[in-house]
């Protein structure tokens, strides 16, 4: 292809040429010719209509060139680049969010998606954890507490602290220059509790569901008190019928556990349908490990007429520690052991109603002793009988 011919204006060292645009319309091309550091250099300045340029401000943008104040175009070019590769290397709070899912994969993911993109991203997605300051954190913090519960505002904290410690750690980042404090203590324990007319309701709503899945699902939790994640994660493998044990892995960050695997669970399982193909109790899709059951659940819980407020799935949590500690045959130690706690303070939420059967069991025995005391009494008030 032969070159354009270049027309000479009156600006010294600014030339065009035609070319035309998307419309066909002819519009001059300015280039610009001048020498910098004794180097000649030839660039174009910009288009007539595009870029709205004249031979009079192209003889200006070269000039502002020669002087240094304006860099070239290859210049330009090569700033850009830099820009653009000092940007990929930043690693701010949003890339380290999609860093940590890729490493960790379905374990409490849905809850730290949420809550990452609801009220993380809008506030540090684009920065990096060096440019925190407390500051930031404490308005962060604040501005929550005046919505959310008390609960909900440390669980988003450490998540935003194990993002950066998750940087720091794999070398990624420089971590911020300060604490950011996650509260110890929330008193926010909920112990959540049924009446034997809501459990029956419950029961005969499982009973009545088409979603076998979900309505097994349900009763697991009832009855070994597993977590929703530890059902999610639960395979086949995990169950020792033979020895009479469940597997729980992983069990909210800590050591492996097992757990007893009680006559009604038995049976359960037993006759609960297996996806072919899947290695876990409760498939998902395609048999993969299942991420969320929430809706199904849902309907069983608002079909038994259960309170608005009852957590379907971590209530009935609750439901069967509480059952345990109110029987008064079950101590505390045991009950940790079963919940799969990681201290005893995490089970002191029940004490309260094992202390209250134990009271009923003292006081049955004070009038067991004050029966027999009573019947004694009457025997020796009897009168003698005549000889």
């Amino acid at each position: 292809m032969p070159k354009q011919k270049r027309f000479r204006t009156k600006y010294p060292g600014v030339t065009y040429l035609d070319g035309r645009r998307a419309d066909g319309t002819v519009e001059r091309i300015y280039y610009i010719r001048y020498r910098r550091d004794g180097k000649m250099i030839e660039e174009k300045a910009g288009r007539q209509f595009q870029d709205d340029m004249t031979p009079a401000r192209a003889a200006g943008v070269r000039q502002k060139r020669i002087e240094g104040e304006q860099a070239s175009n290859e210049e330009q070019r090569e700033q850009t680049k830099a820009e653009q590769a000092a940007e990929e290397a930043r690693w701010t709070v949003g890339r380290l969010w999609i860093e940590y899912k890729a490493q960790h994969p379905l374990k409490g993911l849905a809850q730290d998606e949420s809550r990452y993109n609801l009220y993380i991203k809008p506030a540090f997605d684009n920065q990096e954890p060096s440019s925190l300051i407390q500051m930031d954190i404490s308005r962060l913090r604040l501005g929550l507490l005046k919505t959310k519960k008390p609960q909900t505002v440390k669980n988003i904290l450490a998540l935003l602290r194990r993002l950066i410690k998750f940087g720091v750690k794999e070398g990624l980042c420089s971590g911020t220059n300060f604490t950011i404090e996650v509260p110890k203590k929330i008193n926010n324990l909920v112990t959540e509790d049924l009446s034997k007319h809501q459990m029956k309701n419950l029961l005969d709503a499982l009973d009545r569901d088409h979603d076998i899945q979900a309505a097994n699902f349900m009763r697991m939790a009832l009855y070994t008190g597993m977590r929703r994640g530890e059902l999610f994660k639960l395979r086949w493998e995990h169950i020792d019928f033979e020895r009479g044990f469940i597997k729980i892995v992983d069990p909210k960050g800590g050591l492996d556990k097992k757990i007893p695997l009680n006559a009604d669970v038995k049976t359960l399982l037993l006759n609960h349908p297996r996806a072919q193909e899947s290695p876990f109790v409760f498939p998902g899709r395609n048999g993969n490990q299942r991420v969320e059951i929430r809706r199904a659940v849902n309907r069983i819980k608002q079909a038994a007429g259960l309170p608005k407020d009852f957590r379907p799935l971590h209530g009935l949590r609750h439901v069967y520690a509480s059952m345990l500690a109110s029987s008064g045959q079950v101590d505390m130690y045991t009950l940790q052991k079963l919940l799969t706690h990681k201290t005893p303070e995490m089970t002191q939420r029940y004490a309260e109603l094992r202390d209250e059967a134990l009271r009923k069991a003292s006081n049955l025995a004070g009038d067991i002793l004050g029966s027999i005391q009573a019947q004694s009494r009457n025997v020796v008030d009897l009168p003698e009988r005549k000889k």
